[in-house]
């Protein structure tokens, strides 16, 4: 967006200047179109992480000047529509910038276009030029409050859309995405020269709940589990998500694969300790089959890790659920 705009302005400034008489300030002018087609050429080749904050501050600047100056010019030539021009850097401050540093680009801006009409202004129109300097102000800051708060409000919605993907919303674990984003993190960092542990964790017969009991109780037993298992692990060093359906996820960052086991055996043993009270009082008994494995032992890459994990889980159900199996070992059942 900001590349468009600064050879916008660009254009607009060569055009003036072809196309009017020659003014006092035309090589300035011719100046400031090449900066700005150059500075479009950087907004638009470099990375925006690596550009500094004084290179958005110069943009403003520049484009402001430029504005400024195309006004000067069309203003020799007795051309009044010239205020037009003064909503390009106002544009831009608005929608690329915080709200401090548009309202601030929007004020120099409306002092700009408000010192060409004093200096240009005929002698004994005071009340002509007063009226016109509101005018021109009084649009440039309706343009501003109204780019403001309308990107405000998408970047209000961007964040609900963000939070929403991130958390799921029956059990209020995190998503996949996130687990994946924080696996694959773990794998790269200091943290991974103890490996991390990937811990999947499936409900035992919830196909059965969901038929004798109804969905409301299915949907109540996952939000139960799910606050067994976050219970269970520190916040600090595991991250529980929900994969979707019945199946649940446990990482554990800079985990050794046998702390990992004793985790997925303590997840077992919390699990089937703390049943679900249904409505009426009766207790709901709950287990659950837990697949482990780790990396580097088991895998290298997060796919590789899920399809250990998974592997692993399916060892635990096939020897009769409510345990749990690491890769590559017998299952440990309750």
């Amino acid at each position: 967006m900001a590349a468009p705009l600064l050879l916008s302005g660009a254009g607009l400034l060569a055009v003036a200047l072809v196309v009017l008489p020659p003014a006092a300030g035309s090589a300035i002018g011719w100046a400031l179109a090449g900066a700005l087609v150059v500075h479009a050429a950087v907004v638009w080749l470099v990375p925006v992480r690596t550009r500094a904050g004084d290179l958005a501050a110069a943009t403003a600047a520049l484009t402001a000047v430029a504005a400024v100056t195309v006004s000067t010019v069309l203003v020799a030539a007795g051309l009044h529509a010239w205020a037009i021009l003064l909503a390009l850097p106002v544009l831009y401050a608005t929608s690329m910038f915080t709200r401090p540093a548009a309202v601030a680009v929007t004020a120099l801006t409306c002092l700009g276009g408000s010192l060409v009409l004093l200096l240009t202004g005929t002698p004994g129109e005071g009340v002509q030029v007063a009226v016109d300097v509101l005018l021109v102000c009084g649009c440039l800051v309706i343009l501003a409050v109204f780019v403001v708060h309308g990107m405000e409000h998408m970047a209000a919605l961007v964040a609900e859309l963000e939070r929403v993907a991130a958390v799921d919303g029956l059990t209020g674990l995190v998503t996949r995405r996130v687990l994946d984003d924080a696996m694959a993190a773990s794998l790269t960092t200091a943290r991974s020269a103890t490996g991390t542990a990937l811990v999947l964790v499936d409900l035992d017969h919830f196909t059965s709940v969901n038929d004798v009991h109804g969905h409301p109780v299915g949907d109540a037993v996952l939000q139960h589990v799910g606050a067994v298992l976050t219970a269970a692990v520190r916040s600090t060093d595991a991250v529980v998500s929900r994969l979707g359906g019945d199946e649940l996820a446990v990482l554990l960052p800079g985990c050794p694969v046998e702390v990992a086991a004793g985790r997925a055996a303590d997840l077992v043993d919390a699990v089937r300790s703390t049943p679900l009270l249904l409505a009426d009082g009766t207790p709901l008994r709950l287990t659950v089959s837990v697949g482990v494995a780790h990396a580097p032992d088991h895998a290298a890459d997060v796919r590789a890790l899920y399809a250990v994990a998974d592997a692993a889980l399916y060892s635990a159900k096939r020897a009769g659920r409510d345990g749990f199996a690491v890769a590559g070992a017998p299952a440990h059942l309750g």
